[in-house]
């Protein structure tokens, strides 16, 4: 007994997750497909710091589930756009429901409104950004056991007036 070692407990923050943020890469049709699976506070930090790596104009869109609300904006300033998700990073961290996509058309970054993450693109060149950021491909990706209706987004009053301000600065159009 004197060399018996002790087993870690686990983290609540892992318990019921992947310890690592894991991505899955595909190609579908002519698109390259990256889909992440990680934390929502990653998701959206990830979202984040990608956008920096779109061009310099670019779409956006955004839907909000719990005011029932869409927005796009095209021809926008990356920098202001990125600005604006920054913005949006803890109100939507904490609440989640709306749908964040910025895009040309060659491709396209999205955040759900369940805080996935998704890259589109007719080049492979996510996969190079997502590794060098940390994550670890994997074949398949562990699904969620639990999901949330469109109609079950409620309240969160922060986060639409944080996603209606972001519109207003952004001057996006009401779809």
């Amino acid at each position: 007994m004197l060399f018996r070692s002790r087993i870690p407990t686990p983290l609540s923050a892992t318990r019921f997750r992947p310890r690592e943020d894991l991505f899955a890469f595909r190609k579908e049709s002519d698109l390259y497909v990256a889909e992440v699976a990680g934390s929502g506070e990653r998701s959206v930090d990830l979202f984040h710091s990608l956008t920096s790596q779109m061009p310099d104009v670019v779409d956006f869109s955004m839907e909000c589930f719990r005011s029932g609300r869409s927005y796009i904006g095209e021809g926008l300033q990356r920098d202001e756009v990125q600005e604006a998700i920054a913005r949006l990073k803890v109100p939507l961290v904490a609440s989640a429901g709306v749908e964040l996509a910025v895009f040309t058309a060659d491709e396209q970054l999205s955040l759900s409104a369940m805080l996935d993450l998704w890259t589109y693109a007719k080049t492979d060149r996510w996969l190079a950004m997502l590794i060098e950021r940390g994550l670890e491909e994997a074949a398949d990706l562990p699904r969620r056991s639990w999901t949330v209706k469109r109609e079950d987004f409620s309240g969160a009053p922060e986060l639409v007036e944080a996603v209606t301000a972001a519109a207003e600065r952004l001057t996006l159009k009401l779809t």
